[in-house]
């Protein structure tokens, strides 16, 4: 086997992803492997691609935002218009992750108040207990 090559079983190893996962790459046109019957080989390319796949899912980039990124790269401009579309996309989702964090954290203080409020309620329910003994 050409160390430029891996099979399924190596890439399933090398990335911690299942064949499942790569097949599925694979039927969205994310990844393009060789095949030699029924046996997938993996290029160089091919493991570039799935680190940036990765990568993208880890950000939150749906499918299709990576696929479209990934389709930039044999645009011929030496990779300009899909670097600067993914600095543009991935600012973007930097701010969408910015926004939830807010939210969540906003969420979080107010749940934070609400047990607050429902220990002192149970404070007070079982002192009027206690008390009426």
């Amino acid at each position: 086997m050409s160390e430029d090559l891996m099979t399924i079983r190596e890439m399933c190893d090398a990335y911690d992803v299942t064949p499942r996962t790569l097949r599925f790459y694979e039927s969205k046109e994310l990844l393009f492997p060789i095949r030699e019957g029924q046996k997938r080989l993996f290029t160089k390319r091919d493991r570039a691609r799935l680190k940036l796949i990765l990568r993208g899912k880890r950000f939150g980039f749906s499918l299709e935002e990576i696929r479209q990124l990934l389709d930039l790269y044999d645009m011929g401009d030496q990779q300009a218009t899909q670097l600067q579309r993914t600095y543009d996309v991935a600012r973007q989702r930097l701010k969408d992750m910015e926004e939830q964090r807010d939210e969540l954290n906003e969420a979080i203080d107010d749940l934070r108040e609400q047990l607050k409020w429902g220990e002192q309620i149970i404070a007070d329910f079982n002192n009027d207990q206690k008390a009426a003994q």
